[in-house]
């Protein structure tokens, strides 16, 4: 199926850290956060605490983060996806799905992501500019914003409440 007659995040199909097939459908009715992560970036020690901290608190409410690591920046992710998923569930006890490591740009970019792009462009095209690129997706998987790297996982907050309908 062409990207362009996919109309939602659930149409695509990614891979796990261990490189079997996750069907995105599987979170349908889910509030989603994709997010592309990197261990060696400098925004790394203030998102991922952030994003824990997020999950935690929402992940019985019907939201999911999923983080897709991703070397395309200054080669920021050069483990394999075995030292990344240890690295991220040790050090920042994420409980998320980690996915295997993909690209977000190019002509290599993993399908999902030239979706996310084409659907929320950013402040300079489309392209990714960096780590921690975050895509907020609603109940139906339509993008429904995006945020830049800087942008702090926790001061989209407000966003993602609205989405879960959370006072």
């Amino acid at each position: 199926m062409a990207t362009q007659s996919k109309q939602s995040v659930y149409d695509f199909t990614v891979k796990n850290a261990k490189g079997q097939d996750v069907d995105l459908s599987t979170f349908r009715g889910k509030v989603l956060l994709i997010v592309n992560v990197a261990s060696q970036c400098g925004l790394t020690n203030s998102n991922y605490p952030e994003l824990t901290t997020l999950y935690q608190k929402y992940k019985d409410q019907g939201f999911e983060i999923l983080a897709f690591p991703c070397n395309q920046f200054n080669g920021q992710e050069p483990g394999s996806n075995e030292e990344i998923q240890d690295f991220v569930c040790t050090r920042f006890k994420a409980e998320y799905p980690v996915f295997g490591k993909v690209d977000v740009n190019g002509k290599t970019s993993e399908p999902l992501y030239t979706f996310l792009r084409s659907s929320k462009g950013g402040l300079l095209g489309d392209s990714i500019k960096w780590n921690f690129t975050k895509f907020l997706v609603d109940k139906e998987g339509k993008v429904v914003d995006r945020y830049a790297p800087t942008t702090a996982p926790l001061s989209i907050e407000k966003d993602i409440k609205k989405l879960l309908g959370v006072a």
